[in-house]
């Protein structure tokens, strides 16, 4: 079974998931889109209102952004692989609750499994809170942490700020802009491993 039908039929059984309360509100589960044999993997917190009216992640202001930072490290949007922890829009846009991340966690881990990706880009705090409860974003954005997961193994993370966050805030506009910029390095560097 190739990684395409291999995502098929994960996607199948996380639409089917209603383990948490975030699937009684939203429109559509979320499950993930692009290359199923990426060497990069860019994880979010919870898909956005457009996300959950079009069934694609980052599709919304910040999928604008992450499309011109990826244009301006010449990668296209079919190359690398984006999901979020949470599947489900939270209600108003709030933050995902712990509870609800720790639902969503083991699709989370199937996706990731599946794709095998040599780099997990995470976005923000809450995707890299999945990953590592007490890391700061503040302390660890742009650098590469390599983790050892139990089902998964060895996995190298490279923490990001949010897009929506660089958005908002000018100096972590600069942040974000600076550690994109290294991507193509990194997957360079993987590339020669």
């Amino acid at each position: 079974m190739t990684n395409s039908e291999k995502l098929i039929q994960l996607n199948k059984q996380v639409s089917a998931c209603s383990k948490c309360a975030l699937r009684k509100n939203c429109s559509r589960v979320v499950f993930g889109s692009g290359n199923p044999e990426a060497q990069i993997m860019f994880i979010g917190e919870a898909p956005g209102k457009k996300e959950d009216e079009l069934g694609i992640p980052f599709v919304g202001s910040t999928g604008r952004i992450l499309d011109k930072m990826f244009e301006s490290i010449r990668i296209k949007r079919e190359e690398v692989y984006l999901t979020n922890i949470c599947k489900c829009r939270p209600p108003e846009n709030r933050d995902p609750l712990p509870e609800e991340i720790q639902e969503c966690w083991p699709w989370l881990e199937k996706q990731i499994a599946i794709i095998k990706p040599k780099i997990i880009v995470t976005l923000g705090k809450y995707a890299l809170n999945s990953f590592l409860p007490k890391a700061k974003i503040s302390e660890v954005h742009g650098k590469i942490i390599t983790i050892n997961i139990p089902k998964l193994g060895e996995v190298k993370l490279f923490p990001i700020h949010h897009p929506a966050a660089a958005r908002i805030n000018r100096k972590t506009r600069a942040l974000f802009e600076e550690d994109f910029a290294k991507i193509p390095a990194l997957l360079k560097n993987k590339k020669e491993q």
